[in-house]
């Protein structure tokens, strides 16, 4: 990406908002140790621009500060969730170009391990003490969460855009 301009800008903050407005409003399945975030299907759309990357990233800061600000996480997801979203977005772009039958399953994976190892281990830290047992649990109870809306939902979401031509509306207003 050359430099953003103001439809770049645009279409990020679009995406920021709704991934903040849908996993706000489905608050009781987005926050905890079970968790799925359905919003997480848009953390594949770095595989179509690099716009996404910065689309996801903030949707997941402005739904973290508003889930700490309601008292369904904690503070320090703002943080750490913000940050395993930013690490798996850039991932997913990195792997944009390989596919499995002409789908982006491989750059659905970044959300689903990253996110599990790096909430898994914030809610472990939470509980009071570090024991392998628990970080493990929560580890999978993450990944397993991220596997619909990542590898189901986000698959789905960029093979329906490309087929369409709806990336190429939506990223270069073409």
């Amino acid at each position: 990406m050359k430099k953003l301009n103001g439809r770049a800008i645009a279409v990020s903050a679009m995406i920021a908002a709704v991934y903040a407005a849908v996993s706000l409003a489905l608050s009781l399945a987005s926050f905890g140790v079970v968790q799925i975030r359905l919003a997480e299907c848009l953390t594949l759309l770095p595989v179509l621009s690099p716009l996404g990357i910065y689309g996801v990233t903030v949707g997941c800061l402005l739904t973290n500060i508003v889930g700490a600000a309601m008292g369904l996480t904690m503070p320090v997801d703002i943080l750490f969730g913000t940050a395993a979203t930013a690490i798996a977005a850039v991932l997913s772009y990195l792997l944009r170009r390989v596919r499995i039958k002409k789908l982006a399953i491989p750059a659905a994976i970044p959300p689903i391990l990253v996110n599990g190892l790096v909430i898994g281990l914030e809610l472990t830290w939470l509980s009071g003490s570090f024991q392998w047992d628990v970080f493990w649990t929560c580890a999978v109870s993450v990944t397993l969460g991220q596997v619909i809306p990542c590898l189901v939902l986000g698959v789905l979401l960029v093979w329906i855009l490309e087929r369409k031509g709806l990336d190429k509306k939506l990223f270069e207003g073409k």
